[in-house]
């Protein structure tokens, strides 16, 4: 009788070890699925900031070379984004980006510039482009975030 209780028992056990491991796998997949997403969320937050400060600072850059008086609400929206990245702990592109408002404020306090200015200063090799060193911040950042 004692073999027919061994027997009951061990293919009780295997029952139990394999609805076990069937359930473990599960809720590992679920988490790592789940976990995935979230970093795919994070990951178009931050490519959305990134490319809306990129199309606001660039407009409110154009606007500062050919005037002098600075429009609040744009240089406020501009400041907004990147306290978020801030928020979404991005520091070089913060750095980056808090020299873009710097160079943003400091061109309206400059003379305004015509074209055949811009064209005179890409001649000699000027700087015109603001958002360099903040687009290869944001780039790395980015990729750095999407390799988690």
């Amino acid at each position: 009788m004692e073999v027919a209780y061994v027997s009951a028992i061990s293919a009780l056990a295997g029952s139990v070890i394999g609805g076990l491991t069937s359930g473990y796998t599960t809720w590992l997949t679920q988490r790592t699925q789940a976990r995935a997403g979230m970093i795919a969320h994070d990951l178009a937050r931050r490519e959305d900031l990134i490319r809306d400060f990129i199309v606001a600072a660039s407009k409110t850059y154009g606007d500062a070379i050919v005037n002098s008086e600075p429009k609040m609400p744009e240089l406020v929206d501009l400041y907004a984004m990147v306290s978020r990245m801030r928020v979404l702990n991005m520091p070089r592109s913060v750095a980056c980006a808090e020299g873009v408002m710097t160079a943003i404020i400091d061109t309206y306090f400059a003379p305004n510039r015509t074209v055949a200015d811009i064209r005179e200063l890409l001649k000699k090799g000027g700087a015109v482009d603001p958002l360099k060193d903040f687009s290869e911040a944001a780039r790395q950042e980015l990729g750095a975030f999407a390799s988690l």
